[in-house]
C-alpha cells in the first residue's frame, strides 16, 4: 500500500486533518480518502505545500465537486476563514469512468457535474458523525459511476501498486518486465489511468521518500539517502528536489519548524 504518510511537505502546519481508509466496496478505487477542516482567523491563511502522488483525486467541497490531475511539481494551497474539503485519492482503476484524457489533467484540474454527491457530502459533514458520512458518500457514488472493474483496470491498479512502493523499481523497464508487459504498453497504460510516463510516477516516489526520510531524520546523511533510493549521487537528488519542490535538500530539511498561525 502507498505510504499514506507522504505528500505533505510540512506535516506540522497542517491545520486538522484525516486520512481515512476506504471502506471495503471501495478499496480498488480509493487508495484513501482525506479531508482537512480549517478555521483561520480574519486576516490570516495558512500554506499548505504538498509533493502530491502521481494520481488524480476527487475533491468534494462545499462549493464544488472537481477532478485534480496528477502534477509535476509541488504546490500550494492558501487556506482563509473556515471551511472543510473531502477528497479521495483515487486508484487507476477509478479514473477511466470520470476522465478519457488523464493527461490533459495534468497540473490542472475540472469540475465535475455531480450536484447529489456535493448534495450528499455536505449532509454528511454537518452531521455528528460527519468523516464517516462524507467517506460512505463519496464511495457510494463512486462505486455506482465506476461499475465491475475490467481486467484492464484490475492490472492498471496492480501497475500503481508497483511503482509507487517497489523501492527496487527504479526504472520503467523495471517494471514492464515484472509486469510481464512491454516498455510501450506500460506506457500506454499509465498515460490512460494517470495521465504521465512510468519514469515519472518513479521520480516522484523516490523524491517522496527522500522528503520523508529529512523529515524523519533531520540528521540523516543526505549523501546516503541519495544512494539508498537509488540516486546517481547527491547532486541528482538535490537537482530533483530543487526542480519539483523548488528548495534543495539542505534548505528543506532547515525549514522543517511549524509555522505561526
Amino acid at each position: 500500500m502507498i505510504d499514506a504518510r507522504r505528500g505533505v511537505l510540512y506535516p506540522a502546519r497542517m491545520p486538522e486533518f484525516r486520512r481515512i481508509r476506504p471502506p471495503q466496496g471501495a478499496v480498488d478505487l480509493v487508495e484513501w480518502f482525506w479531508i482537512p477542516e480549517w478555521d483561520i482567523e480574519r486576516g490570516r491563511s495558512s500554506r499548505q505545500h504538498v509533493v502530491a502522488y502521481p494520481a488524480l483525486n476527487l475533491v468534494v467541497g462545499p462549493e464544488a465537486v472537481e477532478l485534480t490531475g496528477a502534477t509535476t511539481r509541488a504546490g500550494f494551497r492558501d487556506l482563509t476563514g473556515r471551511g472543510w474539503a473531502v477528497g479521495a485519492l483515487l486508484r487507476p482503476a477509478a479514473v477511466c469512468a470520470l476522465v478519457g484524457n488523464p493527461s490533459a489533467l495534468v497540473d490542472t484540474s475540472e469540475t465535475v457535474d455531480a450536484p447529489e454527491l456535493q448534495d450528499a457530502v455536505t449532509r454528511a459533514m454537518r452531521g455528528e458523525e460527519r468523516h464517516a458520512g462524507a467517506v460512505a458518500a463519496v464511495s457510494a457514488w463512486l462505486v455506482r459511476r465506476v461499475g465491475p472493474l475490467t481486467p484492464v483496470a484490475v492490472q492498471a491498479n496492480e501497475m500503481a501498486d508497483l511503482l509507487m512502493t517497489d523501492a527496487t523499481i527504479l526504472r520503467a523497464e523495471d517494471a514492464a518486465a515484472r509486469l510481464r508487459m512491454s516498455l510501450r504498453t506500460l506506457q500506454r497504460m499509465t498515460h490512460r489511468h494517470v495521465g504521465l510516463p512510468p519514469a515519472a510516477m518513479i521520480r516522484r516516489r523516490r523524491l517522496q521518500e527522500a522528503a520523508q526520510r529529512i523529515r524523519d531524520d533531520p540528521g540523516a546523511d543526505l549523501a546516503r539517502i541519495a544512494a539508498e533510493l537509488g540516486y546517481a549521487d547527491h547532486s541528482h537528488l538535490t537537482n530533483d528536489f530543487r526542480a519539483v519542490l523548488g528548495v534543495s535538500p539542505r534548505a528543506y530539511r532547515a525549514d522543517q519548524r511549524p509555522a505561526d498561525r
